[in-house]
């Protein structure tokens, strides 16, 4: 299991108690008396509320409705030494029986060779989708650029860009959990080290990213899906069906991606030219 993509958000314990909590748990709860015989893993559960609240809302949000006693929780282990937390209603007798078949499903797009793959994907589908928004590749995996490196950590970007004349660093994330918070600020100093402007493309981000990208003049790309290797149609049809998570097995990034893309490159633009009249 790849040991960057554990089930659960430990970066919730850095966040203060917010408002939202309250709104969330009521959600959340409604949520769980809809679908009684149902059990649902901590990462299940964020993907699901992603459009509502932020990831650390809905987890604090859980944590907080199973202490009180609201919902039942249990951590169990996807392989030894990683941890799965799963919740479900008061009075699901057999939620061990479903629990078991939502690890073994987990297993099968936990494995690191599969998790390699999966980002490998994207990467690919994230090459061929750029040049229709007129984007040249320009150095993949660098840390160098016009003289300049970075060397204060290990990082590397994605991807070097050029599209009329000005340079994008590149990060590519196809997961389903956001982007790390300390990696997102780490590639966000690289570009601006570098001479570049920040293109971050990821399957889902917070607002507050999206508003720190804008405010350094770059782009945030939500593709809202997790794009699954060639081939692997089937598996991906089942994690849709049987865990509502948002996975899919195209050979193409869609045409309206590209064209909100495009919007938001056009939007950047006259927010760059008014910021220029002032």
């Amino acid at each position: 299991m790849h040991p960057d993509d554990p089930e659960s958000d430990s970066e919730v314990i850095e966040y203060t108690r917010d408002d939202k909590i309250d709104d969330a748990r009521t959600s959340i709860l409604d949520f769980f008396i809809q679908n009684p015989e149902e059990v649902f893993y901590e990462r299940q559960l964020t993907v699901i509320f992603e459009k509502i609240y932020f990831h650390w809302i809905t987890v604090k949000a859980l944590l907080e409705l199973a202490a009180g006693g609201s919902i039942n929780s249990q951590m169990l282990e996807l392989v030894p030494g990683v941890p799965i937390r799963f919740f479900w209603a008061r009075g699901n007798r057999y939620w061990r029986r479903q629990a078991g078949h939502t690890t073994n499903l987990v297993r099968r797009f936990s494995e690191n060779s599969f998790i390699h793959a999966i980002g490998f994907q994207g990467e690919l589908l994230v090459d061929a989708a750029l040049p229709l928004a007129d984007f040249a590749q320009v150095a993949r995996n660098v840390r160098s650029f016009n003289d300049k490196t970075w060397i204060a950590t290990g990082h590397n970007l994605d991807r070097i860009v050029e599209r009329e004349g000005i340079f994008y660093g590149v990060e590519i994330k196809n997961t389903l959990p956001y982007i790390p918070r300390d990696e997102f600020r780490i590639k966000l100093e690289m570009c601006k080290h570098l001479g570049l402007t920040p293109l971050f493309v990821s399957r889902m981000a917070p607002k507050n990213y999206n508003y720190e990208i804008i405010e350094r003049g770059g782009l945030s790309w939500i593709l809202g899906t997790q794009f699954y290797p060639f081939g692997h149609q089937e598996l991906a049809a089942e994690v849709r069906e049987r865990l509502r998570l948002p996975v899919d097995c195209p050979s193409r990034i869609e045409d309206g991606a590209v064209t909100r893309l495009l919007k938001a490159i056009a939007w950047q633009g006259r927010r760059a030219a008014r910021s220029g009249d002032k």
